[in-house]
């Protein structure tokens, strides 16, 4: 999810009661709700450095108590103030996790088990960014202030400090639960819709219901034996599967081949869940091959999210390979 989802969930976290486990809860929270996107870091290296590295190790098991503490060790110096270690640290692991779960809930995806496996977990209920919880949660951080404006504070500073917001924070949070949870169940209706049909004649061999900002709406993404569809499911609609564009798999080629093997394809090999293939000439050298590589979760190739691409020249040498956002042309 996005940093303000995150840092959100952190704060609704401390106001909902973890706030009575240490003092300064608050920012500790936040920060270790956002302590695993700390692999931003990587970006120093390139784009592509990033994607290999973006929801690593630092978004697994293993490094969960690493990143409980750091943010625990950062405000305690910061304010020079004493913290309640082991509340403080059981508080902060109790927002990393939920970094976690959130990470897990959008079709991007998570290496939980890394280092002992480096496959990616992912549910495909929501997206990046997800306009209903923002919505939600915009909510929940204004109506405290508005409530403190309204109604005379009859209680100690100290109560009012601890229990600042906590209806607020804990209806966000069932907000939250609930919502994925509905996103859930309308998920596995949109995978039966698209299991359900034949496509050209072909059966499905898996398919993706990407999600969109209205719950109802999906992307699909069907794979049969020789073509992808991308189509839209409307869940209050009669699916067509004659509808959508079809995207034929690249025929075997030896452009293909030489293009694997460059770091470039291989970590974005590594990366892809859905990869649509594409070999073309190339217009800046005779004989040459454009070999193109996107990943369908995320885009076509008209529109990619995320698109690496090699020259490859008639001798199967491959002259450049470039990892690129969107719709960057080749260099």
């Amino acid at each position: 999810m996005d940093p303000l989802t995150h840092t959100a969930t952190g704060l609704f976290l401390s106001r909902a009661g973890l706030n009575r486990w240490t003092p300064r809860a608050a920012p500790i929270l936040m920060l270790a709700a956002n302590a695993p996107d700390i692999d931003i870091v990587t970006a120093g290296g390139g784009w592509l450095n990033y994607l290999h590295y973006h929801r690593h190790l630092t978004h697994s098991l293993i490094a969960m108590p690493v990143l409980a503490i750091l943010p625990v060790l950062l405000v305690r110096g910061v304010s020079r103030k004493p913290v309640q270690w082991w509340g403080a640290f059981l508080a902060a692991l109790l927002a990393v996790a939920s970094h976690l779960l959130l990470d897990l809930t959008n079709v991007y995806g998570i290496r939980l088990l890394l280092p002992f496996s480096a496959e990616w977990l992912r549910l495909d209920w929501t997206g990046l960014v997800d306009p209903w919880i923002w919505g939600a949660f915009l909510v929940a951080l204004v109506i405290p202030p508005l409530s403190r404006l309204v109604n005379a504070e009859i209680s100690s500073g100290k109560a009012r400090d601890l229990h600042y917001g906590r209806g607020a924070a804990v209806f966000a949070l069932f907000f939250l639960i609930l919502y994925d949870g509905g996103r859930a169940v309308l998920h596995s209706r949109a995978v039966a819709a698209l299991e359900a049909r034949m496509y050209q004649g072909q059966i499905p061999a898996r398919v993706l219901a990407v999600p969109g900002p209205n719950p109802l709406d999906w992307r699909g993404v069907v794979e049969t034996k020789d073509f992808y569809q991308v189509t839209d499911v409307d869940l209050l609609a009669e699916f067509n599967p004659e509808r959508g564009t079809v995207f034929y798999k690249a025929a075997p080629d030896p452009a293909i081949g030489a293009a694997r093997r460059t770091r470039t394809f291989q970590i974005f090999l590594g990366f892809t869940q859905y990869p649509l293939w594409r070999v073309m000439p190339a217009e800046q050298r005779q004989n040459a091959k454009r070999v193109e590589l996107v990943d369908l979760r995320f885009g076509t190739p008209s529109e990619p999210g995320f698109r690496t691409s090699a020259l490859v020249d008639g001798e199967g040498e491959v002259l450049e390979s470039s990892f690129r956002l969107g719709r960057q042309p080749p260099r």
